[in-house]
């Protein structure tokens, strides 16, 4: 089996200057980069609401993961960056309002700050295609 690379981008005039990708999928896997809340002309969504900004963060990295031919239902694991933990549950809740099906690895942390102090949230998405229960595995079998 021959793994390729595609290179998802988001158009961001940043992505060539820092060298990244909105996401990258080599074979199965799919990672999705740390999400910020920017509308598409690259202002802050709902500056103050860390729920608002959630969904935007997981509107976006659910474009991504199409892009790279994969679905919510594909993400294994997320992670929820936030200026302040305290405010854990605003995520959460947008979270909770994709995944809840899902159910992927997932992992809440507080960070100083972001490139952008008006973010208060960041996300990051990891989906490995075919993980839908009674989907093949990557390699394997289905699982009962």
């Amino acid at each position: 089996m021959t793994s390729f690379r595609r290179l998802v981008t988001s158009g961001s005039p940043l992505e060539p200057e820092i060298g990244f990708s909105r996401a990258v999928r080599i074979g199965p896997y799919v990672c999705v980069a740390g999400t910020a809340p920017l509308t598409d002309d690259g202002a802050t969504a709902a500056p103050g609401d860390v729920y608002a900004q959630s969904v935007r963060c997981l509107d976006i990295a659910e474009q991504a993961l199409g892009a790279a031919g994969a679905t919510l239902a594909d993400v294994i694991r997320t992670r929820v960056m936030l200026v302040d933990i305290a405010r854990w549950r605003e995520a959460a809740r947008a979270h909770g309002e994709r995944f809840s099906g899902v159910r992927p690895a997932c992992t809440f942390v507080q960070v100083s700050g972001f490139i952008d102090p008006e973010w208060l949230v960041e996300f990051e998405v990891d989906a490995v295609l075919g993980t839908e229960p009674g989907s093949p595995a990557p390699g394997g079998n289905p699982e009962e």
